[in-house]
């Protein structure tokens, strides 16, 4: 009997359990070689400020590859993205030049105190990458083609009307006059469950293309 074998191979196999890269942790490194390339995360660690002495050594962007990350993820819950990603959080980092994981309690510390200086200047830098390499020159508006040639663009609107839970809130001499976080987003109606509540609207427009 004759082998092809490479007899210079040598193959081990160990009883350990070793857990496997999560499927979208190649994703992500598309997106931050992509990135780079285009030397977006240096712009963001130069340009993104955020100074708060309760993050330690922590910058803008270690909360950003967190966000990046998760979603990229499509992971149903915080939670299960840092436990997914908790074996791999050093060479996760590592994408974004950095060397360690915000803790979930950090991140959420950084959520609430965020500020609307450094979110703008987020948007910013982002709109600027944008609009500095066009797809293409000639316009394009997307759309569909009919059988003789003809192009129409064709949106579809959806809109959804549910109802906001909110909670009694406690009124008493010593603490402050009470406010709601969702009366900027919602306005009174009534969804059939109880008079005087709130409602919101989401509105979806999406766009047909060939």
């Amino acid at each position: 009997m004759t082998s092809i074998a490479d007899g210079l191979m040598h193959i081990q196999t160990s009883a350990e359990s070793v857990p496997s890269p999560p499927s979208w942790f190649g994703e992500v490194v598309l997106m931050t070689a992509h990135l780079r390339k285009h030397t977006v995360l240096a712009k963001i660690s130069e340009r993104v400020r955020f100074a708060r002495r309760r993050f330690g050594r922590y910058e803008v962007i270690d909360f950003l590859a967190v966000l990046f990350g998760y979603a990229i993820s499509g992971e149903r819950t915080l939670e299960a993205f840092y436990e997914r990603l908790q074996p791999f959080a050093v060479p996760f980092m590592a994408l974004f030049d950095r060397d360690q994981l915000p803790a979930r309690s950090t991140l959420s510390r950084f959520l609430a105190a965020l500020t609307e200086a450094p979110v703008e200047a987020l948007r910013t830098l982002f709109l600027d990458d944008l609009l500095s390499r066009p797809f293409s020159n000639e316009k394009q508006t997307g759309g569909l083609v009919d059988r003789t040639g003809g192009e129409w663009v064709v949106f579809d609107l959806d809109g959804t009307r549910e109802a906001a839970r909110q909670r009694a809130l406690p009124q008493t001499e010593e603490l402050p006059a009470p406010f709601r976080r969702l009366d900027e987003v919602c306005a009174p109606g009534y969804r059939g469950r109880k008079r005087g509540q709130v409602v919101r609207t989401r509105t979806v427009i999406s766009q047909t293309h060939s």
